[in-house]
Order: structure tokens, then C-alpha cells, then sequence
């Protein structure tokens, strides 16, 4: 099915080693936009993220969401996406708009309410043929399930976290858990904070209750904020850069997406795609 998606929707043709953050989404655990979040800090360390993603089906803010609450425009063409990858680091296909037969799933799905085959299917059919993902999944069961799927679908190198506590993140409550994916090996590890010198914190500290509570949280820490969230994001986007070879390991990765905060390119990554999407739209 993810092989029939993928054949079926709009195509992004941008160049380069392209990387996709996301989650399975439906963990109840009402956390802000990490995987978003982490997206930008990435672009703002050289990584060409192309993003594909959502409005919330069964949580309480989606990609999309936290998006337009930030001020971007998500309803653009392959063509634009493709140059915000190109021009900013950073593009988002809308998955309503890039797979139309999405479309007509969406309403039955937020009447549900809970999670559905296409929160698995999401990371599966990448609208750019994105060779290297991060993907979070809210069930351990679900990572052996998707790693062997990202190898069979040919992503070069992928990384499914899981955090203890049932985020789709790797979390920063405790211990995590990480499939990794290299070269058609896969290799399974745990990791926690406190070992790359992170404080561990309990969830509350990252929690938003909508997508304008959640961009305001990613703008803090895109401009040098600090606690919980900053730490969940830097992270987060440690995997994203192992996963597109732009880090050799997550620690290298954790001091890269420091400096791309430190450094405001972070935060001018994010006011510049939500400025060329809305020049674009």
C-alpha cells in the first residue's frame, strides 16, 4: 500500500541527500511540535529537510497545524516546495494536498479519533523520495514494523525512536529506544538523556494545549531559549543529522544543532521559509 501511495502522489523533485522528520503521531501525550521543531534546527545545520505531514487526526496539534500557526502558507506546489527546500533548507507537502486520496480519509479520521493504518502509512510515502528519514513511533511494537519497512521501500539510512514514556520522540523522561537503519543493516540501542548531559525531565515541561501554544514554544527555542524544550529538540535533531550524514553520531549531532541555535541560523531558517511560502502561495 505504502509502494501504491507512493507511486501515486505529486512528486517533489529537490536535489540532495533529502531528510524527513515525523511520527506516527496518536501518543496522548500532548507534547509541542518536536519533530517540527527539530526540522528547522536541522536545516539550520545544512541538512535539506523535506517535511511531510499532517493536520492532527488523533492528537492535539499536527505538523500542518503548528505551521500555519507560525505563519507559513502549507498549500503549495510541488514546485514551490521544492524551492523553499532548495532556497531555505526546509519544505512541507501537505500529505492532503500531495496525496489525493487522503483527501477523503481526513474527516473520518479526526471522528475517530485514534490511530489508524495512515499514521503508519505517513512516514511511508515521503512525496520526495526522501532517502533518509527520522520517523517516531508512540508503540515499541510499531519500530520493528517500520524499520524493516523503510529498508524495503530503500531509505539508505533511517532511525525509529521510541520513548519510554510512549512519546514518538526520543524523549527526554527517561530512556529511549532507537532502530537504526544503514547500508540494509538494522541495529537496535537504547539511549537516555543523562548520558549525552542532559537533564532528564518529566513531559510537563513540553506540553501545549494547541498549535499557537506549540509555535510559540518552537520560536522560543529556535532563538536560544532554554529547558525542556530546547533540550527534547537538540535531541531530536541529533538523530535527523546521523540519519542524513551530516553528524557521525548523536553526540556530534547534539553539538551541531547547539551551534545552529546558538548561531540564529535555526531561527532564520524558520522566518525564511515562512516568508518564501507565503511569497510562493
Amino acid at each position: 500500500m505504502a509502494s501504491v501511495m507512493r507511486e501515486k502522489s505529486l512528486r517533489v523533485n529537490a536535489s540532495g541527500n533529502l531528510v524527513d522528520t515525523c511520527g506516527t503521531g496518536g501518543d496522548s501525550s500532548g507534547t509541542f511540535n518536536v519533530s517540527t521543531a527539530a526540522a528547522f534546527v536541522a536545516a539550520g545545520a545544512d541538512a535539506k529537510v523535506a517535511k511531510h505531514g499532517n493536520r492532527a487526526m488523533s492528537g492535539k496539534t499536527g505538523s500542518a497545524d503548528v505551521l500555519e500557526a507560525l505563519g507559513a502558507n502549507i498549500a503549495l506546489s510541488p514546485e514551490s516546495v521544492q524551492k523553499c527546500i532548495e532556497q531555505t533548507g526546509f519544505g512541507f507537502m501537505f500529505a492532503q494536498g500531495f496525496h489525493p486520496s487522503m483527501r477523503f480519509a481526513a474527516s473520518p479520521r479526526r471522528e475517530i479519533g485514534i490511530r489508524t493504518v495512515f499514521n503508519i502509512l505517513g512516514p511511508l510515502t515521503n512525496p520526495a523520495g526522501a532517502p533518509s528519514q527520522v520517523v517516531g513511533v508512540s508503540d515499541p511494537a510499531v519500530g520493528e514494523i517500520m524499520v524493516r519497512s523503510l529498508a524495503k521501500l530503500g531509505s539508505q539510512k533511517a532511525l525509529v525512536v521510541h520513548g519510554g514514556d510512549g512519546l514518538d520522540e526520543i524523549t527526554i523522561s527517561g530512556p529511549s529506544t532507537i532502530w537504526f537503519l544503514a547500508n540494509g543493516f538494522i541495529t537496535k540501542s537504547e539511549v537516555s538523556p543523562d548520558q549525552f548531559g542532559i537533564s532528564v525531565s518529566p513531559i510537563t515541561d513540553i506540553q501545549a494545549s494547541n498549535p499557537f501554544e506549540s509555535a510559540e514554544i518552537i520560536k522560543d527555542v529556535v532563538n536560544g531559549g532554554t529547558g525542556g524544550a530546547r533540550d527534547i529538540v537538540v535531541l531530536n535533531t541529533s538523530a535527523t543529522l546521523v540519519s542524513c550524514g551530516i553528524a557521525e553520531d548523536l553526540e556530534d549531532g547534539i553539538e551541531l544543532a547547539k551551534k545552529s541555535i546558538a548561531s540564529g541560523r535555526a531561527a532564520l531558517c524558520l522566518d525564511s521559509y515562512v516568508s518564501l511560502s507565503n511569497s510562493l502561495g
